[in-house]
């Protein structure tokens, strides 16, 4: 196994990584959309996709996969009313339709509106 670590990507808030190659595989945390150079989060669910979207293909990137690879997401929205504008951007993304699931939950960390994890081939 291999420990993913990027300053393209935020870091961890917790006691976890950004991802791990194991195998031919890449793993992603799930990346809520901060920005890693300001720490901050923008405002509105496009905003967010788009900003969640980036962290993970900079910890792909990192690992030497991509976008491109990706087999599975999974999408965690704070409200379901933002799936349409979610998958708007997320489309833009992921062209290659991965298998996905996609929840909505009650709250995520630092009260974001979405927060994505990956697996792609390494």
């Amino acid at each position: 196994m291999k420990k993913i670590d990027t300053k393209n990507a935020p870091g961890a808030i917790g006691p976890y990584s950004q991802g791990f190659v194991v195998g031919s595989a890449v793993y992603t945390s799930g990346q809520l959309p901060v920005d890693p150079a300001t720490g901050e989060m923008p405002a509105g669910i496009a905003a967010q996709a788009e900003q969640s979207c980036k962290n993970v293909i900079a910890i792909l990137e990192a690992a030497g996969s991509s976008a491109e690879k990706v087999f599975k997401t999974t999408c965690f929205l704070a409200d379901m009313g933002d799936f349409a504008a979610f998958n708007e951007v997320y489309a833009k993304y992921f062209t290659g339709c991965p298998a996905r699931s996609c929840v909505a939950v009650k709250t995520l960390p630092k009260n974001a509106l979405c927060e994505i994890e990956a697996a792609a081939e390494a």
